[in-house]
């Protein structure tokens, strides 16, 4: 792995244990086995250092959902999608930003965030929507809210999750909106 490629992903760790403002460009440069001068070579310094790491964790995370939302019938997706087996403890490494002020307040450091659970709830809309129009679920349930929902479920059960300092309460949050999402399916084994 190159010098840039330490860097990034040194930033990609502290970012997602500390957020931005907790990580300092030493932080950075000390866990990627750089020096300064190494790292002003490549960024200009830490916001575009941090903005590139959060866009490779931004595709990552939806490289990974559209892994488990692209095969089955909507209610399977959007069930693996919430199932799969998470490190609830860290929490999400896209949201964790959207707790950190400098990121909030910088529209370059969040428009990351803002465009991946843009993507998601878009997607998750988009599967709801597909499994209504096959039937699979009950025509009350609105595509948007119910993605809004989903998203909502996953990223408060990391708040939960670290608050207990238990993955229980994670597990608990997505079982449950899954079990809500099977009792307005049509088709799901009763």
């Amino acid at each position: 792995m190159d010098t840039a490629e330490r860097l990034i992903e040194s930033t990609r760790e502290l970012l997602w244990e500390r957020g931005y403002t907790g990580t300092s460009p030493k932080a950075i440069q000390q866990h990627a086995g750089a020096g300064q001068g190494s790292m002003y070579h490549h960024f200009s310094g830490k916001p575009e250092l941090a903005l590139t790491a959060m866009r490779r964790s931004a595709e990552q995370l939806m490289a990974q959902a559209d892994a488990q939302l692209s095969s089955g019938t909507a209610l399977e997706r959007v069930s693996a999608y919430l199932l799969r087996e998470r490190d609830a403890l860290r929490g999400c490494r896209v949201g964790r930003m959207a707790m950190d002020p400098d990121v909030i307040d910088s529209p370059e450091l969040r428009r990351p965030v803002q465009e991946t659970f843009t993507w998601l709830r878009g997607r998750l809309a988009e599967i709801i929507a597909e499994g209504l129009a096959a039937g699979e679920f009950d025509a009350a349930l609105d595509p948007r809210d119910t993605a809004a929902m989903i998203t909502a479920v996953v990223q408060g059960g990391y708040v939960l999750a670290r608050a207990e300092g238990s993955q229980e309460p994670f597990h608990q949050a997505v079982r449950g909106a899954v079990a809500l999402l099977a009792a307005r399916s049509t088709t799901a084994e009763r």
